[in-house]
């Protein structure tokens, strides 16, 4: 008779089952309820299917429908359905792969059609995928050796594509009726759950993201446990299209793109005081954190590219010109200008921390399909910061820079987390030195009362670093402010500093960016407040409106005189158009304050203004008004 195996559960408590017990007989032994909620395991902190067997003593925990994990899963599973209902309508599709992402699923499938399927064709697709939903097909996982699932896929040339890029022997296949797929799941037990979804886009792909491989079609989509949810984040999905910074950089002048030069931005006047006003924010703060401002050319010599090592790594991105019979390049970063700085003279520990800050422009070749406004462009500021010190320094250097980092987006209403990345299997330096510095990066974050989330092994190959994922309105995650420790580039370019014993000793070297791109982190905050900028960034602060041009221009002009002498961004509307317009334009063009004069303003020097968005209007003496928006500027509120 075979031994019972103890399950313990996250509270503690231990219960003993018979061998080969499975997930669903547990949860059903707690109660009908957490069955009924739970869509997964959690074995050890690995996910497995609801419906895994237990052989042996294990520590389990139950994912519940209303856990984000849960939602990665149901989406995970509402790509294979897509997947499934592509095979029934077009049997001679083939599959990429169809991940769960952030805010749902997509899958990249080659239709093999003359004509490639468009938006219209989504309809039929997800009339399938119903039909699947309501048969409630069972998701079955099956384990295979390496030669099994060779053959299992033989007429799938990108399976064998992806199959041939894995290491091991084993793989796990997923199938559901006529579709199976190559997946480490877990899944739904079956489509019964996967009621509310929506496929949202089509977008070409290539293969494994290499341009020299096939395009395939992306098909986006999305799947929530219950129908609230779906259409709260499809209502969120237009509310993000009416908020694209493009369409919103063109209605309210900001930025261009000309054809003359795709992926290199125009600032246009009113984009530029946007844009300036947050360099000033930018500069105020690394001025206070103790950072020393430098510039550094935008084309060096290739052979110092050679030695940073990217001449090697990222040659394909890089621009390039013959000057006086030399290569000379485009800087594609900062990095190594930032090193000649600091090789510009013999330095001591008592330089440290040393902090070169710099707003560097920088160019990257860019596939022309890549490009979308600012959010991926070709030529960019880069808001680098080269941070060099002791190794008895970096803990409490990381725990300042969380401080500067999280005081520069609160400005912004940005929210964050951020996630630890660490040692890669291609690495340099000691393993030793790179434990430690993963230690440390870990213990000021828990410091500091921030959660981190650990990405194993994705790690820069010459350190690891933190990465600042930050939360908009729209509840999107943007990458932007990163922390590298780097045990490469000071090897590389043999930098060195004199220690208290007169020895000269390897400097430590932190690479860090706070905006990450200035053009990126703008197009953030363009669909973050939907062009409806907070009082002291905005290009225009202040539109003054004369109800009649015969009788109140006069005054108009000595208000807008008084406020730009208290260097409030002021434009004065003297156009013949009907006063209503002029207040609705005013308002189009987001302008935080509108100021409608007549007879009694004129009189009684007063003002009487509307904020944007709002239909209040409120009377007050314009110096009052004046000593108002002052203070909120210069408080930055």
């Amino acid at each position: 008779m075979e031994k019972n195996i103890i399950i313990t559960f996250p509270d503690g408590n231990k219960r003993e089952y018979p061998v080969n017990s499975s997930g669903i007989e547990i949860a059903k032994s707690i109660s009908p309820s957490l069955l009924k909620r739970s869509i997964a395991l959690k074995v050890s902190s690995e996910l497995k299917d609801l419906n895994f067997t237990f052989t042996k003593d294990s520590d389990i925990a139950f994912v519940t429908n209303d856990s984000e994990e849960a939602l990665k899963i149901l989406n995970h599973s509402a790509a294979h359905l897509l997947a499934h209902a592509v095979k029934n309508l077009y049997p001679q599709a083939l599959f990429g792969i169809g991940p769960a992402i952030e805010e749902g699923f997509y899958y990249d499938i080659d239709f093999k059609l003359e004509k490639n399927i468009s938006v219209d064709d989504l309809e039929a697709i997800e009339a399938e995928m119903r039909k699947i939903v309501n048969a409630g097909v069972v998701l079955k996982k099956s384990d295979y050796c390496r030669a099994e699932v060779l053959e299992l896929f033989k007429d799938d040339l990108y399976k064998i594509a992806i199959i041939d890029a894995l290491e091991g022997e084993e793989f796990s296949v997923y199938e559901q009726d006529n579709f199976r797929d190559l997946c480490r799941g877990p899944h739904l037990l079956d489509t019964k759950a996967i009621k509310h979804f929506k496929l949202l886009s089509l977008a070409g792909a290539y293969f494994q993201g290499d341009s020299n491989k096939p395009m395939l079609t992306r098909i986006y989509g999305t799947a929530f446990f219950n129908e609230a949810d779906l259409t709260k984040h499809l209502e969120l999905i237009e509310e993000r299209k009416k908020r694209d910074h493009r369409k919103l950089g063109r209605e309210l002048e900001l930025f261009m793109i000309s054809e003359f030069g795709p992926g290199f931005p125009f600032w246009l006047p009113k984009g530029m005081m946007l844009r300036s006003e947050i360099e000033k924010y930018w500069h105020e703060v690394h001025n206070a954190a103790g950072y020393e401002m430098i510039q550094t050319p935008i084309m060096l010599n290739q052979e110092l590219w050679e030695v940073s090592g990217h001449w090697e790594n990222y040659r394909e991105n890089m621009y390039t010109s013959e000057i006086d019979k030399h290569q000379f390049v485009l800087k594609p970063m900062n990095c190594p200008g930032g090193i000649l700085v600091y090789k510009n003279g013999l330095r001591s520990y008592r330089d440290f921390p040393l902090k070169l800050a710099e707003l560097g422009l920088v160019h990257r070749h860019e596939a022309s399909g890549a490009l979308a406004g600012l959010f991926r462009v070709r030529v960019f500021t880069q808001d680098d910061a080269h941070i060099f010190m002791t190794e008895a320094m970096i803990n409490n250097e990381v725990r300042e820079l969380i401080k500067l980092y999280d005081k520069f987006y609160a400005q912004f209403n940005l929210n964050f987390h951020i996630e630890l990345s660490t040692r890669p299997e291609k690495f340099i330096g000691e393993v030793s030195l790179w434990d430690k510095a993963e230690k440390i990066l870990a213990e000021v974050c828990k410091e500091a009362g921030i959660k981190v989330i650990v990405m194993p092994g994705e790690g820069a190959f010459y350190g690891p670093k933190l990465d600042f994922k930050l939360k908009d309105s729209m509840n999107r995650i943007w990458q932007c402010g990163t922390i590298q420790l780097d045990m490469n580039l000071p090897e590389r370019f043999d930098l060195h500093y004199i220690d208290e014993t007169g020895n000269r000793k390897r400097p430590i070297m932190i690479h860090r960016a706070l905006a990450g791109s200035f053009e990126r982190f703008i197009g953030i905050l363009i669909e973050h407040y939907g062009g409806s900028f907070p009082l002291w960034m905005s290009p225009i602060q202040v539109c003054v409106i004369p109800v009649n041009l015969n009788y109140h221009s006069k005054y108009a002009k000595i208000v807008e005189k008084q406020l730009i002498k208290a260097k409030i961004r002021t434009e004065i509307d003297l156009s013949e158009e009907k006063l209503n317009y002029k207040i609705r334009r005013s308002q189009t063009q987001k302008i935080p304050y509108s100021l409608v004069l007549g007879n009694n303003e004129a009189e009684n020097k007063t003002v009487t203004f509307r904020k944007h968005g709002s239909t209040e209007q409120v009377t007050i003496k314009l110096n009052d008004f004046v000593k108002m928006l002052s203070k909120d500027i210069k408080e930055r509120k």
